[in-house]
């Protein structure tokens, strides 16, 4: 194989910039992306699933809060690991506290696994203890209210049954009103797992050089 000599000589300022080029874009090539992501110009909510054993009350509570006093901040939604339907006298009390949850329903956790999720409030402890693992990383915070079932039970004076209802459910106003992201976030501790965690390798553009090989090798010699 001999070099053409003639055409190199005709053409080598061209050929120079041609393999200067080959060699800057293989070296971008190379290099990850750091274009910071388009900004849609909306402020982004947190997404917070409130978790309890039943996903019937204290849950449900605070998830009618979260839309009522937080709706600028918090994409609300509620859940719990072993579901068995809305309690009647929770909608009740929240009616009276003007913030209907009859329209909401009760939901099992798992159907939340793949969501991605900012935080979980684990508003019970048997909750808590349940609590599955999230296929992405997620900020778990732990803050248990009583729960009024229990409470009214023990009770047969039917005023007094609500006002265990009433008391939680102004203690979980409370809690969810003064909620910021600074306060979600001190009161938070992540969870992480492998799916969340597990580190891709950055693709290399590896089908540019041996293509401006061949081209090269097409003007640069001849047979």
């Amino acid at each position: 194989m001999k070099i053409n000599g003639l055409f190199v000589r005709l053409h080598f300022p061209v050929l120079f910039l041609m393999l200067l080029g080959f060699i800057m874009s293989g070296s971008v090539a190379d290099e990850p992306s750091k274009t910071p992501p388009k900004e849609d110009g909306s402020s982004k909510k947190l997404k917070v699933l409130f978790l309890c054993t039943g996903n019937s009350c204290r849950s449900q509570m605070a998830e009618g809060w979260a839309h009522a006093l937080q709706s600028d901040l918090i994409e609300a939604y509620s859940a719990g690991v072993e579901p068995h339907g809305m309690n009647p006298t929770a909608i009740k009390v929240m009616q009276e506290a003007g913030v209907d949850i009859g329209n909401q329903k009760s939901e099992h956790v798992n159907d939340y696994l793949n969501m991605p999720l900012d935080y979980v409030i684990a508003v019970c402890g048997n909750a808590n203890d349940k609590r599955p693992t999230f296929a992405r990383t997620v900020k778990v915070i732990y803050h248990p209210f009583d729960d009024p079932p229990k409470l009214a039970k023990e009770l047969e004076n039917e005023e007094d049954q609500l006002n265990c209802y009433r008391r939680v459910r102004d203690e979980i106003k409370s809690y969810v009103s003064t909620m910021t992201p600074a306060s979600l976030a001190k009161e938070a501790k992540s969870e992480t797992t492998d799916v969340s965690t597990r580190k891709f390798p950055v693709r290399r553009n590896v089908e540019r050089r041996p293509l401006v090989g061949r081209i090269l090798q097409q003007f640069f010699f001849t047979r």
